[in-house]
């Protein structure tokens, strides 16, 4: 009885696995490091300042953020290395070097992945203003493009 059990258990497993539908899985950071340094709260709104490192990998794996969204604006300001910034469509947005200023707009719409290219470590301070709770991103997977 109990191995007639445990057959149908694995049959039911089996089957589930094989015609569930698939699931879109979002894209993993690599090489990505964050250090809070400073958050608070006003009204409903959070405030969050972190200094973000993404390490520098080989030509065709190179450190990133992963595909991912945010619940409210983000703005940054790249304090070392270079930051090359894709969107949804595959294309490069930007590229940002010592000194330069990025802003991300808020919302699913905003797919995006930030790529650190070169050859040194890029290090970018970012202060998320965002709705009260809300994550600092939301994973989303790779839209399409050749690479993760």
């Amino acid at each position: 009885m109990r191995k007639l059990a445990l057959a149908a258990v694995a049959a039911t497993v089996t089957a589930a696995t094989l015609f569930a539908p698939a699931v879109a899985s979002a894209t993993p950071a690599r090489g990505v490091t964050a250090t809070v340094l400073s958050q608070w709260t006003a009204g409903h709104t959070d405030y969050v300042l972190r200094k973000i490192t993404i390490a520098p990998g080989s030509s065709d794996s190179p450190g990133t953020t992963g595909w991912h969204t945010h619940e409210g604006n983000l703005y940054g300001r790249v304090l070392e290395g270079t930051l090359t910034h894709y969107k949804s469509d595959c294309s490069v947005d930007g590229v940002y070097h010592q000194g330069d200023s990025i802003m991300e707009p808020a919302g699913a719409d905003h797919v995006h992945e930030g790529r650190n290219e070169g050859t040194t470590p890029m290090v970018l301070e970012v202060l998320y203003v965002l709705p009260h709770g809300a994550p600092l991103a939301d994973d989303a997977p790779n839209p399409g493009c050749s690479f993760d």
